[in-house]
């Protein structure tokens, strides 16, 4: 154009609009879904890196198993005032699993918070939020576990600082379990406990095991990967072995109802629930 403007574009037809397509309703067919045998709940701290990859491993040969987890506010030090403030935080994580799920047990995993807090206290918060369905945690389940080995002279594996283990022991002593042998890594940080190889932790078993002074070893704390070396550390020393989430993930299973007899775990979970 002579003034060197742009040519104005020529209108072109709006767009036609794009055609909705048809949904076609599908029929479906229901069941009792995920967790038919058993639906477990975790109540897991939140800085606890192991409790949920052994407690999916312990029951992942087992169908009909499903576990439902939630995390609580915890301190990362482990002393028993950090242990005793997550008495508060106990009712919030067990509400976050509603109650219509349907559980068939429950858990609270802290080994050493149910020393400071008490295990009648931790299980009336969480049948709090789950009225009437049974309840368990580490240091319940390792007394559970304990007596149906037929043991009584438990050594005791710990990461935790003398005062933490030593009320641990006491706890056994009140049950009528002879403690003698105590081992410990004296590490307070749950960070640091979480990366404690499971070399170092077999190593350990088969130090305090292996004295004629107990009949079965405790692993105490649900951050220690031990899980996985059960069966080797009971070839080592000829004697039973559980540890926390092995013991828990065991006990809440028999709660649930669930009673199959399984191999290659440890002697415990080739045993039902008697008592």
């Amino acid at each position: 154009m002579p003034d060197g403007s742009s040519p104005t574009p020529t209108s072109q037809s709006a767009a036609s609009p794009t055609p909705q397509p048809t949904i076609r309703k599908l029929t479906y067919s229901s069941d009792s879904g995920a967790g038919a045998r058993a639906r477990i709940g975790l109540l897991v701290l939140e800085s606890d890196q192991t409790m949920e990859d052994e407690a999916r491993a312990l029951t992942a040969v087992v169908d009909g198993v499903a576990l439902y987890h939630a995390r609580l506010a915890n301190d990362v030090v482990v002393t028993p005032e950090t242990l005793a403030n997550m008495e508060n935080e106990l009712p919030i994580a067990a509400g976050l699993i509603p109650e219509y799920m349907g559980l068939s047990a429950i858990g609270y995993g802290c080994t050493s918070g149910s020393t400071i807090i008490g295990e009648d206290r931790v299980a009336a918060i969480m049948n709090g939020a789950h009225p009437g369905i049974p309840t368990s945690n580490p240091l319940t389940a390792a007394k559970a576990a304990l007596t149906q080995l037929g043991v009584q002279r438990p050594a005791l594996l710990t990461p935790y600082t003398p005062d933490v283990t030593l009320a641990m022991q006491a706890n056994f002593s009140a049950a009528g379990l002879t403690v003698n042998l105590i081992g410990s890594f004296y590490e307070d940080s749950d960070l640091v406990v979480g990366r404690i190889s499971p070399d170092s932790i077999l190593e350990a078993i088969i130090d305090v095991g292996s004295s004629d002074d107990c009949d079965s070893v405790f692993v105490s704390c649900t951050s220690l990967r031990a899980a996985d070396i059960i069966e080797a550390a009971e070839a080592a020393i000829g004697k039973p072995v559980t540890a926390s989430n092995h013991a828990l993930v065991w006990h809440l299973m028999r709660l649930s109802g669930v009673d199959d007899l399984i191999q290659n775990r440890g002697r415990l979970y080739r045993e039902g629930l008697s008592a």
